[in-house]
């Protein structure tokens, strides 16, 4: 019988080294362009503990949760994924709730503070309703996606585009709403702004390289509040 001990297998970090929180981390981290250092210094930790929690099972206390994420420009819930699963709108509504309308000017500003939207195009087997990445591109709203894909074939149709954000344990929430014509963007000048602005590649993956945009007639908008 062989009796030399056996070194163990240790796991390569960004598999199974490491835990969801760990993942979520490092994958928000870098796509900010942040070192561990860079990010160390903002939330009061050293480079060498925020590779910890990178790479291995830690329990950090929920002060050191919000203080990285705070840093990061995230929640707590998305920092370690406790509200990738949970269906939104699932809350008891209250008896003071209204129904406010947004002014345009309103509705321009949340346009502003989202990534990913919802656009409605009408297609030859009647309507179709896709996610995509948009940026603000002026007054319009501009998105990636293929040349064969169902949104860049309705291009020179009326669309409509959606963003909406909900808060489960207030049970309030707003939406809005842009109808406009859609087009392809070929002007090299605007496809360069784009290109530049863009603030990170469409989640899809694959050569979605076709920039569409949507340029509003109506914007419009609505909040939940409540009192």
């Amino acid at each position: 019988m062989n009796s030399t001990p056996r070194t163990p297998h240790q796991p390569s970090v960004g598999t199974t080294g490491r835990t969801d929180l760990g993942r979520r981390l490092a994958a928000r981290r870098e796509s900010l362009g942040l070192s561990r250092e860079e990010l160390g210094r903002q939330c009061g930790a050293d480079a060498n503990y925020i590779a910890y929690l990178e790479e291995h099972a830690a329990s950090p206390s929920i002060g050191t949760l919000v203080r990285v994420a705070d840093a990061l420009g995230i929640t707590v819930d998305d920092l370690t994924g406790a509200a990738a699963e949970r269906v939104p709108g699932r809350s008891t509504a209250r008896r003071d709730t209204a129904l406010v309308p947004l002014d345009e000017a309103e509705c321009q500003r949340l346009l502003g503070t989202h990534g990913v939207g919802r656009i409605a195009v009408f297609t030859p087997d009647g309507l179709a309703v896709l996610p995509v990445n948009y940026l603000v591109a002026g007054t319009g709203i501009a998105f990636r996606t293929s040349e064969v894909a169902t949104a860049a074939k309705a291009a020179g149709t009326e669309a409509a585009f959606e963003i909406d954000r909900i808060d489960d344990v207030t049970a309030e929430g707003w939406s809005v709403l842009a109808v406009g014509a859609l087009t392809a963007v070929t002007d090299a000048g605007e496809l360069r702004h784009l290109n530049a602005e863009a603030r990170s590649g469409p989640w899809a993956g694959g050569g979605r390289t076709h920039w569409m945009k949507l340029t509003p007639v109506r914007l419009t908008g609505r909040r939940v509040v409540h009192g």
